[in-house]
């Protein structure tokens, strides 16, 4: 018995609609969200920050906030940027954690990889200790999601040439699981 218009008609719609391919990120789109799930790795407890280095489409480094390896990690020993009530952007040194910035490059470094005119995603914008070694680092330019107060990067960055544009991002966070 042949089917019914009605009945072949839904058959094709939900065949178009299955076989559909969904829309696919363009490269920006797409290394930041990467960048958003290597966050998920981090061990700060103040902030998860995750970076991808990229070069001709290739993703060469990724990097996360936390304590170095084989330390202790602070949801352990707890923060003592939070003890002493240091604010965001200062006093660096009080911290046990590094950069999800300094941690791409130094995988990098690591594994013996060229990042010379790479470009870094990066959920946050780096501070100025990551903005130096990002700068001698060759990188070319920096895209990331949100802001930091740090002015000196800023500065820095440009006085250096380094591009640094800040993407919006189009994608909600609870897609990536």
């Amino acid at each position: 018995m042949p089917l019914s218009r009605s009945l072949a008609g839904k058959i094709e719609d939900t065949w178009r609609t299955m076989s559909a391919t969904p829309e696919r990120p363009e490269w920006n789109e797409y290394f930041m969200e990467i960048a958003f799930l290597v966050s998920k790795r981090a061990t700060c407890l103040r902030r998860a920050v995750g970076a991808v280095i990229v070069k001709g489409n290739r993703m060469l480094a990724t990097g996360y906030n936390g304590a170095p390896a084989g330390i202790r990690h602070c949801s352990e020993t707890g923060c003592l940027r939070e003890k002493l009530n240091v604010p965001s952007g200062q006093r660096h040194e009080l911290c046990r954690g590094i950069h999800a910035e300094q941690n791409a490059i130094i995988q990098a470094a690591y594994h013996g990889v060229r990042i010379l005119e790479a470009d870094l995603y990066c959920t946050n914008q780096p501070c100025s200790i990551c903005t130096k070694m990002i700068i001698n680092a060759g990188i070319s330019t920096i895209y990331y999601a949100s802001g930091y107060a740090d002015e000196m990067s800023v500065e820095l960055l440009a006085e250096a040439g380094i591009g640094l544009v800040k993407m919006e991002r189009t994608s909600p966070k609870e897609e990536i699981s």
